[in-house]
């Protein structure tokens, strides 16, 4: 799911095309993706654009006089930037938005159909979308650490709650606790001054250091290449392949649809967290240290 480094790229992007720009014809081609019946297309279209932002993890097109299309991309929706009047034929494409000077496509690379797209009327119907997390790269440190801190939930569970913080999802909270050197399950209420520090510090520094990796790389380009899982990242994605920092082979913990890395060595003090779904298999047999598990492979 795009978090908030590659949601801020679509922001930029969308922001140079479109604020000023008359939004001619809505063309919807999914009957799934639509979920709002009032106001109809036909009250969006002719209208200028005034603003693109960001609230939580979804993108919100500003229309004259207070319309609002938000875009909810989950795991597989993706926006693409094509020449005027592009077709939408492709099993993918889920809705177009024709500009005088091009036309932005909703696509879904998933059967599941859960990317969303809504067209609201007034701030009393945008306010009704937001979870409430506050945006993170504005905290200070106090105010950080007390929404941290307040939460009922693990460290990763904290940052990526949108109730709590906006825009950090699963890939991102992988590489923000590997800097900060935190286990995943650590209870938030638990941590330590130090640790809060540490978080609060990593926190900032892997987003702002991926968002300007992601906008030097796209330049003036519509960012095509949007994904959770990047070859230079430390861990996420990375299952078995060695940590940058200490060079021990990079751990995960499934849980249902969602995967999260960790390195036992840098963030766990060498132990292994329980995978549900092995653990539950393997029972008294899981191992409980990374030494435990390396002594278990078998020889090169």
């Amino acid at each position: 799911m795009p978090e908030l480094p590659d949601l801020t790229l679509y922001q930029h992007a969308l922001a140079q095309r479109l604020v000023g720009r008359q939004l001619t014809a809505i063309r919807i081609r999914s009957p799934f993706v639509l979920r709002s019946v009032s106001p109809p297309v036909d009250d969006l279209v002719g209208r200028d654009v005034c603003a693109v932002n960001r609230l939580a993890k979804q993108l919100i097109i500003e229309l004259a006089e207070e319309r609002f299309i938000v875009i909810h991309l989950m795991i597989a929706g993706r926006l693409h930037w094509k020449t005027p009047g592009a077709r939408i034929s492709s099993k993918m494409d889920l809705a177009a938005f024709d500009f005088p000077d091009g036309t932005l496509t909703f696509t879904e690379a998933s059967q599941k159909k859960r990317a969303s797209l809504y067209f609201l009327a007034g701030r009393r119907a945008l306010r009704e979308f937001d979870p409430g997390g506050l945006e993170v790269l504005a905290l200070d440190i106090a105010t950080f650490a007390r929404v941290i801190a307040s939460s009922q939930h693990t460290v990763k569970r904290a940052l990526t709650d949108q109730r709590v913080l906006a825009g950090i999802g699963n890939a991102y909270s992988d590489e923000i606790l590997h800097r900060a050197q935190l286990s995943p399950f650590k209870h938030a209420g638990q941590l330590n001054s130090d640790e809060m520090a540490r978080l609060y510090a990593a926190v900032g520094e892997v987003l702002r250091e991926w968002i300007d990796r992601l906008q030097v790389e796209t330049g003036d380009k519509f960012p095509e290449k949007v994904t959770a899982f990047r070859p230079e990242m430390a861990v996420h994605g990375k299952y078995r392949s060695p940590c940058p920092v200490c060079g021990a082979p990079v751990q995960r913990i499934v849980f249902a649809e969602n995967e999260s890395n960790y390195c036992a060595r840098c963030q766990t003090g060498d132990r292994l967290l329980q995978d549900r779904a092995l653990s539950k298999l393997l029972k008294k047999s899981w191992p409980k240290t990374l030494d435990e598990l390396e002594a278990r492979q078998p020889p090169k």
